[in-house]
């Protein structure tokens, strides 16, 4: 089996500027890379709920660029600025996209995400077609 880099258009800067594949897919099998709530131009969104909807937004556009959907999600991992304090809101962000059969799913406190005004970052592993409908 072969790996295919899946870089949608619209995160062709965060490639050109950072140097990392949104995605690999090898088989049915994709390992997202950390989404986070920045827009199109590269800047944040202010608060968790809006950064974390941008996040699942890029996490939902790369899966359909590598032939999956959310529902495709097996294992999901989320990285937290304030893990106690912003957990509840993420948790209804997250219930929006992946409302039933949920992956696996680890959650972390972090001091510092790539940028100082981020304040989670979601990565995900799929297997393409695994979901139930």
């Amino acid at each position: 089996m072969k790996r295919l880099l899946i870089n949608p258009k619209e995160n062709q800067p965060m490639y050109e500027r950072f140097h990392f594949s949104q995605a690999n897919r090898v088989g049915d099998t994709i390992w997202v890379s950390g989404q986070v709530g920045l827009d199109d131009n590269l800047v944040p969104a202010s608060g968790i709920a809006a950064q974390a909807r941008l996040a699942f937004e890029g996490l939902k556009r790369t899966l359909a660029v590598a032939g999956a959907s959310l529902s495709d999600v097996v294992e999901l991992t989320t990285f937290h600025i304030d893990l106690r304090g912003e957990m509840e809101e993420f948790t209804k962000v997250k219930d929006e996209y992946i409302s039933r059969d949920y992956p696996a799913w680890t959650a972390v406190g972090v001091t510092q995400l790539a940028l100082a005004e981020l304040r989670v970052e979601i990565r995900a592993v799929a297997v393409a077609e695994s979901s139930k409908d």
